[in-house]
């Protein structure tokens, strides 16, 4: 047997290596989880993720339009909640604080009595983009952080608001073979990490239509943890009124496919490498997503992102915002709003799921 080559690794490699030589192979889930929250080496803690000189550039980082536009929904929203009572808007990973700092400052222009009343939530457990959130928004409010959506206040209605959020919480993967479904795990081989398949396997009736006419090698993915979100705020919203907001590219309909994926300095990069140092995500699977609302009492919908910006009012407002402007930067705005709502860029790619209770006055609302 040969020896086993020499590489350099890592904090977090080197602590995935020892976990998975101490109890075994670890699940796709874990391995997400760990590279994105670990506290002393994970993503999010320690990377420079948004915007030009990150990572990758969210919608909000592109365009104050979207932000705008965001803001415009949440102010029919609040609408129907009633000009005389506090509101939280709470936003779940909110990056450099640049959506809700757009948002607020629509809600102040187009809503100004009931924005007097509004407070402001932020779920964010890394310090670092803490301040740059609190920083953004201080012009307007200030925010209150949570590390959970378990600790958001109760007494109040909330209007929930997560961009690229949902994508970012681990999912598990399931490869077919033969006629069953085994889950893909990471292990280590000559000291790199590599996928494998273990020995738990999907029970057929968590899989979707034609499961049994994927050839092998096949992958579905399931995110226990996004149904468990999603699940938990709208029984907050049964007891508190309110709504919940995400938009993140994905797909409307369960499918099949392998959509994990890593980022770096904008271009891809392999999942299994540099672990903390690249950003981890996969499609987010909004159909389970809006049964979950569903089941719960909650009125859901699923649409495109390029729909609800231009159902929003995002043409509208993209040419008051160019009104006196030079011919450059209309041009700038009509690339951003192309960017933002065309077909075949982020307005196809990206979905949007919005739910209320049945039981609360927002059902009217829309």
């Amino acid at each position: 047997m040969g020896d086993v080559p020499s590489k350099t690794m890592n904090a977090l490699e080197t602590k995935i290596h020892r976990l998975i030589e101490a109890e075994g192979p670890i699940s796709v889930a874990l391995y997400m989880a760990l590279c994105l929250g670990d506290a002393e080496h994970g993503y999010y803690m320690k990377q420079q993720a948004f915007g030009t000189k990150g990572d990758f550039i969210t919608a909000p980082e592109i365009s104050q339009l979207f932000g705008e536009i965001v803001g415009v929904h949440l102010a029919l929203r609040l609408d129907a909640l009633g000009a005389d009572q506090a509101v939280t808007l709470v936003e779940l990973g909110p990056g450099r604080g640049t959506l809700m700092a757009d948002v607020l400052r629509t809600l102040k222009k187009l809503r100004p009595k009931p924005f007097n009343l509004l407070r402001v939530a932020m779920v964010e457990t890394s310090e670092r983009l803490r301040e740059h959130q609190a920083r953004a928004v201080l012009p307007f409010k200030n925010a209150v952080f949570h590390d959970t959506i378990a600790s958001l206040p109760a007494d109040t209605p909330l209007l929930i608001v997560g961009n690229e959020f949902l994508d970012a919480i681990p999912m598990h993967q399931y490869v077919k073979s033969g006629a069953v479904w085994h889950e893909r795990m990471v292990t280590v081989e000559r000291n790199s990490l590599v996928l494998t398949l273990g020995s738990s396997v999907l029970s057929s009736h968590e899989l979707p239509a034609g499961a049994s006419d994927q050839v092998a090698g096949s992958v579905f993915e399931i995110a226990p943890a996004r149904n468990a979100i999603v699940e938990e705020l709208a029984q907050r919203l049964s007891v508190q009124g309110g709504s919940a907001l995400f938009m993140d590219y994905g797909h409307l309909s369960s499918g099949f496919g392998d959509t994990f994926q890593a980022m770096r300095g904008h271009s891809f990069a392999p999942v299994l490498e540099n672990p903390g140092e690249v950003d981890l995500t996969s499609h987010v699977d909004f159909e389970p997503l809006k049964k979950m609302a569903d089941m719960t009492g909650c009125v859901a919908t699923m649409t495109t992102q390029g729909e609800f910006l231009l159902e929003h009012g995002l043409l509208q407002r993209a040419g008051a915002l160019g009104i006196g402007k030079t011919g450059e930067i209309q041009s700038e705005i009509q690339r951003a709003v192309e960017r933002l709502a065309a077909p075949g860029a982020m307005g196809d790619l990206f979905k949007v799921l919005s739910y209320w209770h049945k039981g609360s006055v927002l059902a009217t609302a829309d």
